[in-house]
Parts: structure tokens; sequence; C-alpha cells
């Protein structure tokens, strides 16, 4: 859920509405506008299908439940997360979602040094941020419930090409100087076609000696969601408009953050499977390959059938995670309880798993990326990674469509396959036989 408060638009009539009428729609708090409620379906017995999941099924999809039953929990650790506006409910929400179910209590500090604005809850935009700051914090939670969660708000709207983005680059330059902590989760992005002029691409120089210098050497982890636009994404903030030809966004392309796909988490009984996540209601995965950073050298280690595609591009995203409406996180934000989806459930989701990770390694991962890729060639991918070999992420919009009120749209996108492709990268977490073996990597083991 790559969730940007205008690439939540749509979404945020339909969370506001809900909000002040205590209903509960399955909701894309994502980077595209997609709020459609999820529609109960009837499976028959022994069929995979995907539903609303509780924090402990997402925990056993995705094999955390032994690694917390350990005492693996994110004890110790922080983990940062970078907002516009915020949730001005965050305590009280939280505390009412650790409740509901059973988790530990926790307080969360925000922190606000550019400053405040008024919350305004007649506004579309700030109550998609309440919205996503909550997911954000909650999934956090879920994934490792004794990690600590610092919440950094912007006064100002990221929405598309630069708005937004120094502020949002001033508060984790604030938070890497003053050792908040360790994890970085960035639930927000700018499309690359908004960025694609002169003050777009001086903005990304200081982002990127910025991402550079805070991986290699203060030890971050920085996680992102890839989209939720497919192969493409808007070139415009009003979100009216996607690009007619493949594209990507900004921080999911950027080699020093890992980029995180969407799937649809199914299952039948307790068994887990995924598939991309393409619709179900709406949405797709972000993904695809960059204009701006070429293919670094992590991925220039993919076979030579896979790296055909790149051209010397950066391909995104790097691993996935659930990310469907339909199978979605239930979240609750001002105080009323909704299900949401998009790929920015995605990073929290990761930055959860690296807390814990950090936890167990007794010292930062920092930078992942060579040390995800080094495992996918190993013999221990097929136990550290849940490959997605079903879907693609293609895009199909009509002329008069909320995201095409000026031209259809029709992007044929990328598909599914085995080991990595550009729209859910490696693959998914087994997270209690990657997170061994991600610090074994790390740390030199071969």
């Amino acid at each position: 859920m790559s969730f940007r408060p205008r690439r939540r638009l749509a979404l945020a009539a339909m969370l506001l509405a809900c909000a002040l009428a205590a209903c509960a729609p399955s909701v894309t708090v994502a980077t595209k506008p997609t709020a459609t409620r999820a529609q109960p379906t009837s499976t028959p017995s022994g069929t995979f299908a995907p539903r609303e999941y509780t924090p402990q099924q997402f925990r056993d999809a995705y094999g955390v439940t032994s690694l917390i039953q350990a005492g693996n929990t994110g004890k110790g650790q922080t983990v940062v997360l970078i907002e516009s506006y915020g949730d001005p409910t965050i305590q009280s929400d939280i505390n009412d979602f650790s409740a509901r179910y059973n988790l530990p209590s926790i307080t969360i500090q925000v922190l606000t040094p550019l400053g405040t604005v008024p919350f305004d809850s007649s506004n579309n935009d700030m109550t998609s941020w309440a919205a996503e700051t909550a997911l954000d914090a909650e999934v956090v939670h879920s994934i490792a419930p004794d990690a600590n969660i610092v919440i950094l708000t912007s006064p100002v709207d990221e929405t598309e090409g630069t708005a937004g983005l120094p502020e949002f680059r001033q508060l984790e330059e604030y938070a890497v100087q003053h050792h908040l902590g360790n994890i970085i989760s960035q639930s927000w992005g700018a499309s690359e076609v908004s960025l694609n002029n002169t003050a777009g691409q001086q903005e990304l120089k200081l982002w990127d000696a910025f991402y550079q210098q805070a991986t290699t050497t203060q030890g971050i982890t920085f996680t992102t969601g890839s989209g939720d636009s497919g192969a493409t994404d808007y070139t415009d903030a009003s979100l009216n408009q996607l690009s007619t030809t493949a594209t990507t966004g900004f921080p999911s392309d950027e080699p020093w953050v890992t980029s995180v796909g969407g799937t649809t988490l199914l299952t039948n009984g307790s068994a887990y499977r995924e598939t991309a996540w393409n619709g179900c209601p709406g949405g797709a995965s972000g993904g695809g390959f960059s204009q701006f950073y070429p293919t670094p050298t992590f991925q220039q280690t993919l076979p030579p059938a896979t790296l055909s595609q790149f051209d010397n591009r950066r391909g995104v995203p790097d691993v996935s995670a659930v990310a469907a409406p339909c199978s979605g996180w239930p979240v609750i934000f001002l105080h009323h309880w909704t299900t949401i989806g998009g790929t920015s459930a995605g990073a929290p989701l990761w930055a959860g798993l690296i807390a814990i990770g950090d936890q167990m390694a007794g010292q930062p991962l920092g930078f992942i990326n060579p040390a995800l890729y080094t495992i996918a060639h190993s013999s221990a991918a097929g136990q550290d990674f849940r490959d997605v070999t079903s879907g693609d992420n293609g895009v199909t919009c009509t002329l008069g469509d909320s995201q095409c009120v000026n031209q259809p749209v029709q992007v044929t996108g990328y598909t599914t396959a085995s080991g990595w492709d550009a729209v859910t990268g490696l693959g998914s977490p087994i997270a209690d036989k990657l997170l061994p073996d991600l610090i074994a990597t790390v740390n030199g083991a071969p």
C-alpha cells in the first residue's frame, strides 16, 4: 500500500464517509484511487481463496509465529514511519487494535520537527493520511509486537513530482541524525513521469546521496511499497490520468531501498498461497524498470534470461507481500474499523520483519538488498521465499474512468515467473527460514 494521500484521493472519499458512518469497507490505501468494498464470496471446500485476515493469520502465512514464540518479537528495535499529517487518534487507535488482537500495549512516539497544521477531518487528504499512518503502525505492531514505533509527520502533503519530497527527506535525515531507529518504512511515492524534469532530478540526487550514506555507514534499512497502479503510474497530482506508457516510481526505484510488490493472499484452511495482485477488487502491484537508475550490482547476478529484460535499468520490486484489499489488513483509524490493502502495507510488514532480524542478529542488518539476491541464487531460495508465479500487473483503463479522465490507457505490463519478476520480485518472505539466512548472508556467510 504505497499510499500517498493524493494517491489515496479516491480512497479518501470512502474512508471519510466510513469514518463518519462507522462502516468498514475494504479500501486500497495506496498509490491509486481504487477504493472498493471487497464483496464476500462463497468458496467451495478445498479451494484456495482470498479473505480478510487477522494479524495472527498474517503471522502464520509469513512464518512469523514460530519466531515470536521463540522470543523474537522486535524487542529493543525501533521502526520509523514517515507520514504527512499523521493520525491524531493514533495512540487510542493502537490501544484498541492491541486489545482486539491480544497484542502487547505500546506507546507510539510522534515527532513533528517541521511543525504541524490543524487536522481537518473534512479534508480527504488528511483523512487518507490518518488511515495510512494507522495502517503502517498497526502492521508493524502485528509483525514485531515488541518493537518501538516512531512516527515523523510532515505538515506538507506529499503528492506527485517534488511536492512534499523535500520535507520527507528532512524528516528522514532527522531520524538518522538523531538515531531514532534502524528501520525506516516509507508508504508513499511519486511517479518517475512526474519527476522527469530538472527540479525532480535535482531532488532525487539529494535523496540518492542520503540513502547511500544512511545504508552504508549508518546501517539503516529502508522499505517502500512498489505502488498500486500496476505497470504504470499517475502523471498528475490530482490522480486523474495514468501514464499511457509503462513507468515506475520513487522511492521504489531507488537501489538503496527495498521495494515491496503486492500479492493476493489465498488460503485453504491453514495452507497459504499467493498470486500477483491485479484487481480483487482494484489496483495492481507496481513493478517495472526505472528510467533513472541503472541495474544495480546486486541484480546483475540474475539469470541471463531474466536480466535480458532489464536493458541496464533498475528492476522493481525486490520482494513482495500481501496487498489486495480482498485479503487486506484490519485497521482502526480515527476510532473506526476498516479493511485496507495496497503495497504500502508491504513496506511496514517487511519493516517489522527486519526489526525481528535486527534483534536476532544483535545488530542492524542495514542494506539488505545484496543479501536478498544472494539468497535467491542459493539452494535456500525455495524455503526462504514463496515464489509467486501466477498473474501480471497489466493495466486497462477506458476514457472517462476516474484514473483516465483525459485519455484511455492500455499498458501490457509484466507477468510473474519463476524467480525474480517485475511484479512480485523474488517473492514473499517465509520469515522463520529467511531471517536466519539473511543474517548469515549479511554477515558474510556464503
